[in-house]
């Protein structure tokens, strides 16, 4: 590449970067001042013109032919391929039949997932915009990331953010911290994406400067590899879904011990007490000590009395990953973890105490902006209805029916029309199967969509969209210091528009044009959210560049708050003063508010409840492995699957999946065979990889590779590409939060027998026969 040449700026969930042309290939080219560029940048050149792309607006030829309404033919029915003003004016009039005959209370725009790092052409953003100028939507709430957390640490601590990730950053581990004990580590394929962005990758290099400074790691988690090397942590291999239990034993011992601080027990939390009677056993006969917990958990009893007075009188940081809130009873980890660094009285110190997800993200643990950073506005959603986002199968299922949430007892809306943009459901949801079913009951689904995912082959109507490289945006995070102009690198591909030039077509039609648009180009909107950032700045620091100057240079370094540890560091000082958001107004290692619930799946205190699906239970004596379905490292989510890094890992065009040479050998599996993973549920194929950084009895295969049903629209058909998600269950964490438990299950893994299906999760559908049946249609 000639280093002369021109380099265009823009950005990525993985990090910033500019891109060299030369003709119609492109390079991508980290942001020189990131110390460690994500590996995903390389899956970005293939995005633009893969063959996976949607070239125009298609409509299912059930639909076409016999209206909307309920359809098990979604994801299995011919696609017709129509111009945009019969697609716009279809869309157009489903929207305003829905609106007219069912009102907003049928209408699901929860739209989850990331789309693009830009602020601007942010999919959930204009989706939501759209449907509040014409009524407002039934909304999801909450993440597939953090659902359980997002719900218990307001109860027990404050908001996930403030109070459960805002009190550390990363130069802490090497200024303060002498131990860390990360209860599902800290993996750094996660912490290279953050939402919106992020300009410097600095996990990595944090751990590496703690360890140098003397800074000891604990592992505690099944995957040896979830904290990086460079940590040289000690790994326990724990059983999967068993970390509370260990949290207990530990606990237990320092209570046995008196290594516990009882002041701050007193003073800073509420209803330790009742807890301790549950620990030591007065409460139900059973005392949860260290051997108690080494059968549960498979680490030595003596191990995990060590390691309670390893942690005791020293600077110690508890981390809780998310991934073990993606359980059943996820939400106990987490106040288990939060109960642990209370024990340990650290909470509010810096360089220890307690932190939620510490290196899931790019961008936790760095100090927060002093400006905000441009916003699409959405508009005010006047439906009051909505849904935890995991639970969209059981709405789409059980219209009427009555749920639990937070103390709420709410009933399913029924809803007639879907709308989705910018995000696949067939990656981040659990049970595939079940999935395929409640997509089937509305009247219509409407994607937008670049490429052919599961989402988009399942729609009614699909509307193909640009990509990142195709628009002008900002791309900004609240974490990171740098925002960064987005400039178009490419003309848009084939008939694909921007979500907003589609949403501002329909708002025409419907007569709310210029309540979306409000008269602007994307251009204006762009040098609107600039200018909220640009006064702040202005007011801060007296000084700002106009959006031409900013858009010139291609980014802007914004400034940063105070280094002050947010607000558990000033509930410490002075906890009378500065009370929690709790309704104590102290951690609640006892909550009244929960166990007046009633819900037998959360108590009133940190529980070991043992899985009905995991270690030890029935469905494990049928299938002995325990897969963990985490996420994958060689993309974010199911985005780019066709890229380089994510095309590089598959072994015979199929997701890898680690198993222990024992269990291999036991199964007659060799490296690079081609398995079969299965339970009652569902089965995929997967490409093998023995490692000993697996535990035995433990298998891993990430989520992200593309859903790739051998045939289309059997009812439980077997996904050929590796998708975990035909196999973990769609239930949720508990009554309390209704998170997502797609992180573990029970499978058996087989050696695959026969001819290898082949894999089409790329193809687009049969182009031909869609203009084709298109021609016919117009005919008629």
């Amino acid at each position: 590449m000639d280093d002369g040449a021109l380099r265009i700026p823009h950005s990525s969930h993985w990090g910033a970067f500019s891109v060299a042309r030369e003709g119609e290939r492109i390079v991508v080219v980290p942001h020189p001042d990131d110390p460690d560029p994500s590996p995903l940048l390389r899956n970005i050149a293939a995005a633009a013109r893969h063959r996976a792309r949607i070239a125009r607006p298609m409509i299912r030829r059930g639909w076409l032919e016999r209206g909307p309404g309920p359809d098990g033919r979604r994801g299995a029915d011919e696609l017709v391929a129509v111009g945009w003003d019969e697609a716009l004016d279809r869309v157009a009039a489903e929207v305003e039949r829905v609106y007219r005959d069912h009102g907003a209370e049928a209408v699901f725009g929860g739209s989850y997932g990331w789309a693009s790092a830009g602020r601007f052409h942010h999919a959930q953003s204009q989706v939501h915009r759209f449907l509040n100028t014409l009524g407002g939507y039934v909304r999801s709430v909450n993440s597939y990331s953090a659902g359980a957390a997002a719900v218990i640490l307001p109860r027990v601590l404050g908001a996930l953010v403030e109070h459960g990730r805002r009190n550390f950053l990363w130069p802490h581990l090497a200024t303060h911290t002498d131990l860390v004990v990360a209860f599902g580590g800290m993996a750094i394929k996660n912490s290279s994406v953050g939402g919106g962005g992020t300009s410097r990758h600095v996990a990595r290099g944090a751990m590496a400067e703690a360890r140098r400074h003397g800074t000891e790691f604990v592992l505690v988690g099944p995957l040896r590899d979830d904290l990086p090397a460079e940590a040289q942590a000690q790994w326990q291999p724990i059983i999967p879904g068993t970390d509370v239990a260990l949290m207990l034993g530990i606990a237990h011992t320092l209570v046995a011990a008196g290594l516990h601080d009882r002041p701050f027990l007193d003073r800073w939390c509420a209803g330790y007490p009742v807890f301790e009677d549950y620990l030591t056993g007065r409460s139900d006969g059973q005392a949860k000590d260290a051997a108690w917990a080494a059968a549960i958990c498979g680490v030595p009893a003596d191990a995990i009395a060590a390691l309670a007075r390893r942690m005791a009188g020293r600077r110690t940081l508890v981390v809780v990953s998310q991934s073990l809130q993606r359980a059943e009873h996820g939400e106990q980890p987490v106040w288990m973890g939060l109960t642990l660094a209370a024990m340990l009285g650290q909470v509010g110190l810096e360089g220890g105490g307690f932190v939620y997800g510490l290196g899931s993200l790019a961008n936790i643990g760095k100090p927060m902006l002093d400006v905000p950073t441009p916003t699409m506005p959405q508009g005010q959603n006047p439906i009051r209805a909505f849904i935890p986002v995991a639970r969209i199968a059981d709405m789409l299922l059980r219209p009427g029916e009555p749920f639990d949430y937070d103390g709420r007892r709410l009933a399913y809306p029924d809803i007639r029309l879907v709308y989705w943009a910018g995000g696949n459901p067939f990656h981040h949801h659990q049970d595939l199967a079940r999935l395929r079913r409640a997509f089937a009951r509305p009247d219509t689904l409407i994607v937008h969509e670049s490429v052919w995912t599961a989402t988009a082959r399942h729609a009614d109507i699909v509307l193909p969209t640009t990509v990142t490289l195709e628009r002008e945006d900002i791309g900004a995070a609240a974490f990171d210091p740098n925002m960064v102009a987005m400039h178009r690198v490419l003309e848009p591909y084939a008939e694909a528009r921007d979500d907003y030039a589609i949403f501002a077509g329909l708002a025409q039609r419907l007569g709310v044009g210029e309540r979306f648009t409000e008269g602007r180009t994307p251009e204006q909107w762009l040098r609107v959210l600039y200018e909220t950032t640009r006064k702040a700045i202005a007011a801060r620091d007296g000084s700002a560049p106009d959006f031409d100057t900013f858009w010139r240079l291609g980014e802007l370094a914004l400034p940063v708050a105070a280094d002050d540890l947010g607000p558990l560091a000033d509930f410490r000082r002075d906890p009378e003063g500065a009370p929690l958001p709790t309704a104590t107004g102290r951690i609640e290692i006892y909550s009244e508010t929960i166990a007046g619930f009633g819900y037998p799946d959360c108590p009133g205190h940190p529980t070991w409840m043992p899985p009905t699906d995991g270690h030890g239970s029935a469905v494990h004596g049928r299938f002995p492995l325990q897969l963990v379905a985490n996420q994958p490292a060689t993309r974010l989510h199911s985005q780019l699957d066709f890229g380089a890094c994510s095309a590089d890992s598959k072994i015979r065009g199929r997701e890898p999946v680690r198993i222990h040479p024992a269990d291999a050998a036991a199964r007659g599996i060799a490296d690079g065979d081609v398995v079969r993973l299965h339970n009652e549920r569902g089965a995929c194929l997967a490409g093998a990889v023995l490692s000993t950084d697996v535990r035995q009895g433990v298998v891993q295969l990430a989520t992200g590779a593309w859903y790739d049903p051998e045939v289309p629209g059997e009812a439980n058909p077997l996904c050929v590409h590796g998708n975990p998600n035909v196999l973990t269950r769609d239930v949720g964490t508990s009554r309390l939060a209704q998170g997502c438990t797609g992180q573990l299950t029970c499978v058996e893994v087989e050696r695959f027998a026969g001819n290898l299906p082949p894999i089409r999760a790329f193809d687009p559908p049969d182009a031909a026969a869609g203009q084709a049946a298109c021609a016919a249609s117009s005919a008629g």
